[in-house]
């Protein structure tokens, strides 16, 4: 049954052609990352209140094992939307990969047979960047809060509510005025909050997120409803990966492919309401979705597809031949240094394999308490070798190294910066991912914490992490990141100093050390890191670029105009798309109160950057609302200073000048509301310390006394914590 299972799965291009005429209707694909299947009324869960869910599952057809292919939201995605896996697209991780140009996707196809398409993301996991939105006409990655500003996270905008990206999705249906469309409507809402990542018992809180996310659904099933077209749409509801909560040492997802995260929901609500109470127990997985809508569609697959369609038992067929879903993880392994997952079932065992493997009974052990694979060693064999079959000559893909923009995004969603270490296990071997579960929560509770800017708290954990794990570079790493932002400079460069030791010939680290001091206010140290770093680093590049940018801003702040314009130069030849002495001529102009000159030289620089679409420089916009404040153009002012903040949240000088913009103005609610958002999204204690100068300067010496007050407490460090992370 295996061997048929795997010629079957490695079939390129079968499909099942439907006699019938093609949908009419708007065909609807609605993605909710994190939603287990096991969690839903339609599945016989009770502890949940789930309308939407249900009353879809009414009318439509209802899988009981369907599959995911990676535990993560943007390769789970791109196999759904090529119908081929992981190893196939190359696409592995969140981090440091994105789909090819030359994947013919699903929204292509549609697209080419008359479609309009239209795609709402709601996680910078699925941004424009990584290429998932090819062939949509439409596609809507903007994560901006409704004030016009980013998401206040200390990192930046990395998730959108359920409830606003449907909205985009009803206008959208509204524009095009045809109901030859296709929508693709992704939903973060059934993540638990990492917050409590390291205890298990985060079940209510779920369960609440997988209300709220049926709620959405429910919104925009009442909007085809009262435009009539919820009748002759097709409406399929699935999840790119469930929801550890525990059930096997992972709290969230991503690092293990048990049932608990890999088996997902799917619910297909047909035109005309075919099949509707219908149940498919027979095996299907992501890699089907294609073909199965191309079909639907009456519009070819491309000849390359590894999936099937679905049509068969949406139409009723009580069997399907045999086959194998694969899956994989390779987040701990790129992030963590770990073993690699990989697994098979056939829907009625599921082998897990990593330094050894693991074999699971789902229809006697559906928890996957039980390890079979002693007891039944030629089974395990027989999966080993249609799992071997599957992988012959297919590498482990090396991921490109994202921007640090990406990274910081992508470490918010609970994923990390790339590992340069590794963590064998007492044979020699990489350790097992299993046995790592609790480091990872502790690292995503820790992540979760610098998200939420509550700072001691991550402090204590990445401690605990270091002191459990001091080879890591990734812990000390994090550690001295979140010391940066709680002003704990003495955690910060002790921190990066053990980092130069574990890499000793790292530009990198070098350069990370460099921006530290300069943070600090310790100049020497940072000139004498950033001259270390070039002294081994390319002469260009971005590692050249950001040691000359160090050199270049101690020069600023020594008020040395001469040898700031040399470094700039010198920056701007390591990197081009970095229009540093731009910079450098607004800063030096402005303080020489040429506020004109001082406002072309930023604006060029801006203009540059766009151009070459470099990453932002901080304070280049700021420095443009200063001068534009000299020449009385406030309202321009407002807008660099918001530009500014978007690109770097944590600006106290932005978010305090702004405020003092709106006071002069009589704009006192706003004013308020800055000061407010300055304590609330940087609560550290210079910020606390600039906040109660400017209240002071606005007249309530109450609200500053208080904010000193606080500013102080924050000032003292709290007792550092030994938590037992890893035993």
């Amino acid at each position: 049954m295996v061997a048929a299972g795997t010629v079957l799965a490695a079939v390129g291009g079968w499909r099942y052609a439907r006699a019938s005429a093609p949908v009419s209707g708007p065909i609807v694909l609605i993605s909710i990352d994190a939603l287990r299947a096991d969690r839903l009324p339609v599945y016989g869960y009770t502890s949940t209140a789930t309308p939407a869910f249900d009353a879809l599952g009414a009318d439509g057809v209802v899988f009981e094992r369907f599959y995911s292919h990676v535990p993560q939201s943007l390769p789970a995605h791109a196999a759904m939307f090529s119908s081929r896996l992981p190893f196939e697209t190359g696409v592995r991780d969140n981090a440091g990969f994105k789909v090819k140009d030359s994947e013919r996707t699903l929204a292509e196809v549609l697209s080419d047979r008359d479609y309009a398409t239209g795609a709402i993301v709601s996680s910078y996991a699925l941004r424009r960047g990584t290429g998932i939105a090819q062939g949509f006409a439409f596609f809507d990655d903007m994560l901006e809060t409704g004030n016009g500003t980013a998401d206040e996270t200390s990192l930046g905008a990395i998730a959108r509510d359920g409830e606003a990206s449907e909205r985009i999705a009803e206008t959208w249906l509204q524009s095009i005025a045809t109901p030859r469309a296709f929508l693709f409507l992704h939903l973060t809402s059934a993540h638990v909050s990492d917050s409590g990542a390291a205890h298990p018992d985060q079940r209510e809180p779920y369960d609440a997120e997988v209300e709220r996310a049926d709620e959405v659904v429910g919104r925009l099933v009442k909007y085809l409803k009262g435009h009539q077209l919820y009748d002759q749409s097709t409406i399929i509801v699935t999840s790119a990966y469930g929801e550890g909560l525990g059930d096997h040492a992972e709290a969230t997802h991503g690092l293990l492919v048990y049932g608990d995260v890999m088996r997902v929901p799917l619910i297909v609500k047909q035109a005309a309401g075919e099949g509707a109470g219908r149940r498919v127990t027979d095996l299907a997985q992501q890699i089907d979705l294609m073909p199965t809508i191309l079909d639907l569609a009456r519009a070819p697959a491309p000849d390359n597809v590894r999936g099937r369609s679905l049509t068969p038992l949406l139409g009723g067929a009580r069997r399907f031949p045999a086959r194998l879903a694969y899956s994989e993880s390779l987040l701990g392994h790129y992030h963590f240094g770990l073993a690699p997952v990989f697994a098979i079932t056939d829907g009625r065992h599921h082998l897990i394999r990593t330094n050894g493997h693991e074999l699971y009974d789902l229809e006697k052990d559906p928890q996957e308490r039980v390890n079979l694979a002693e007891d039944q060693p030629e089974l395990a064999a027989e999966l080993n070798a249609a799992l071997d079959r599957m992988l012959t000559s297919k590498p482990i893909d090396k991921p490109t190294n994202p921007s640090q923009d990406e990274l910081q995004r992508l470490e918010a969603l609970g994923y990390a910066t790339f590992s340069d270490f590794q963590t064998p296990s007492g044979d020699g071997s990489l350790a097992e991912p299993r046995e790592w579960a609790p480091v990872v929560n502790a690292y995503r509770e820790a992540v979760d914490h610098d998200v939420r800017r509550e700072w001691p708290a991550a402090l204590r954990i990445f401690r605990s992490l270091t002191r459990e794990h001091p080879s890591s570079s990734l812990f000390w790493n994090r550690l001295a990141q979140v010391a940066e932002r709680a002003e704990r400079f003495d955690v910060a460069i002790e921190a990066r100093a053990r980092v130069i030791t574990l890499n000793p010939e790292s530009p990198e680290a070098l350069v990370a050390a460099a921006f530290t001091g300069l943070q600090a206010r310790r100049l020497d140290d940072a000139v004498r890191h950033a001259k270390q770093a070039l002294a081994i680093a390319d002469s260009s590049g971005p590692v050249a670029a950001s040691a000359f940018e160090v050199l270049t801003r101690v020069a600023l702040a020594r008020h040395d105009g001469v040898d700031a314009r040399q470094q700039a130069a010198l920056a701007s030849l390591a990197n081009p798309a970095r229009p540093l002495r731009s910079f450098v001529e607004a800063r030096i102009l402005l303080d020489l109160r040429r506020y004109e000159d001082a406002l072309a030289a930023a604006e060029e620089g801006i203009s540059d950057l766009k151009r070459a679409g470099g990453q932002a420089i901080a304070e280049l916009n700021l420095l443009a609302a200063e001068a534009l404040l000299r020449l009385e153009r406030p309202l321009e002012a407002e807008a660099l200073f918001l530009d500014e903040l978007r690109a770097f949240p944590l600006n106290v000088r932005a978010r305090t000048e702004l405020a003092v913009l709106y006071h002069n103005m009589d704009r006192v609610e706003e004013a308020d509301r800055a000061l407010s958002d300055l304590i609330r999204i940087v609560p550290t204690p210079e910020a606390f310390a600039q906040a109660a100068r400017t209240w002071t300067a606005f007249g309530n010496p109450r609200q500053a006394a208080a904010l000193r007050e606080q500013g102080r407490r924050l000032a003292i460090p709290s007792r550092p914590e030994t938590p037992a992370v890893h035993e």
